[in-house]
């Protein structure tokens, strides 16, 4: 009977055990299945977290890049209207070639005096190519060293000028630029600067400039003139804005344009008596893009017709170079002649395109 009971209660025993053993492997396998179930951890970060470096650097690394395209956006902004002025003395012959830039729609530009002292012509040429008749210096200042120009401009609304920065906040420690014309290649280039020293007609640079700079505008961070470069090379000298105001102040509203210097080296001519006819500004007509293929060539005779200033107001084609592309080319380029001042003259013009 006892060994009945035992047993039995081995049975009850073994019954248990299995059915724990069993639970639990259940258990266990369910957990497993689950884990294997659910998403994958976030390895994207993990694989990611090595590349994110550089991603923590990028603010840094962009503002180290801001002032580089800030430079490039200005510069882009102002150069278009900084010019190069070319005078020329009564024979023709070229006297010197400074920097300017535009202050207005109708051709107004301020460059140095210097650049006009003894010219009795000039023209003014952008970096795009264009080349403007410079028709006389509207007011100057020998003691500031500015003067203030007009160039004759077809159609106005073209031409690209600068505005004048009327607050004059600059102080010490104040950063600039200065921005050359394209035509002086590197030269030319927007340069930062610091103003080291300042008074009421005096800014001094920090650093130094090309001599091709002088003339050219210093600029703040919006575009605006804020001076005008007057000494370059090692020691770079600029008048502040005040001073381009005064030197504009005496420019009155009837004002017109004029070369002093010729007024005071060309006596009246006697009754009756005709001035010589003398050409002082002649370029040659450029080849046309696209027409220079091996052999091709034309002659044609252009009559010119000068007014009493000296600028070219009529052009005829006496006879075709037979390329219409020549024709324009030397009617282009012969608009922009210009003649000592007289009684109004013509002039027949032989022009020859020919390829080698």
């Amino acid at each position: 009977m006892r060994k009945i009971r035992l047993a039995r209660w081995c049975a009850f025993w073994m019954a248990a055990f299995l059915a724990v053993e069993q639970t639990t492997t259940q258990a266990v396998g369910e957990s497993l299945f689950a884990q294997q179930m659910q998403p994958p951890p976030p390895i994207t970060t993990t694989a990611q977290s090595p590349a994110s470096a550089p991603a923590s650097q990028s603010p840094l690394a962009n503002a180290g890049q801001t002032p580089s395209s800030q430079l490039a956006n200005l510069e882009t902004k102002v150069r278009p209207s900084v010019i190069w002025v070319t005078t020329f003395d009564s024979k023709g012959n070229v006297l010197r070639t400074e920097s300017g830039f535009f202050i207005s729609a109708d051709g107004r530009f301020v460059t140095t005096e210097h650049a006009v002292e003894g010219a009795v012509n000039a023209v003014a040429k952008t970096g795009d190519g264009g080349i403007y008749n410079v028709s006389g210096i509207l007011a100057a200042s020998k003691a500031l060293g500015l003067a203030v120009l007009q160039a004759d401009v077809k159609p106005r609304k073209l031409l690209r000028f600068l505005d004048l920065n009327k607050a004059g906040d600059l102080s010490t420690g104040a950063s600039v630029t200065v921005v050359g014309s394209a035509l002086a290649g590197n030269e030319g280039a927007a340069r930062e600067t610091i103003i080291n020293a300042e008074s009421s007609d005096r800014l001094e640079m920090a650093a130094a400039t090309p001599a091709s700079s002088v003339g050219s505008p210093v600029v703040n961070e919006n575009g605006e003139v804020v001076g005008v470069i007057i000494s370059a090379a090692e020691k770079t000298i600029a008048r502040p804005i005040a001073a381009v105001d005064s030197v504009l102040s005496a420019v009155a509203a009837d004002t017109q344009p004029h070369w002093p210097q010729l007024a005071e080296a060309s006596p009246t001519p006697p009754p009756h008596a005709t001035p010589k006819p003398r050409l002082i500004y002649a370029p040659a007509p450029s080849f046309p893009p696209g027409q220079s293929l091996s052999g091709q060539s034309g002659t044609g005779r252009f009559l010119l017709t000068f007014d009493a200033r000296g600028n070219v107001t009529n052009i005829q084609i006496v006879k075709s170079t037979g390329n219409p592309y020549f024709d324009q080319a030397a009617v282009k380029t012969l608009r922009q002649w210009k003649s000592a001042p007289s009684q109004g003259w013509q002039a027949t013009v032989p022009v020859t395109f020919r390829t080698r």
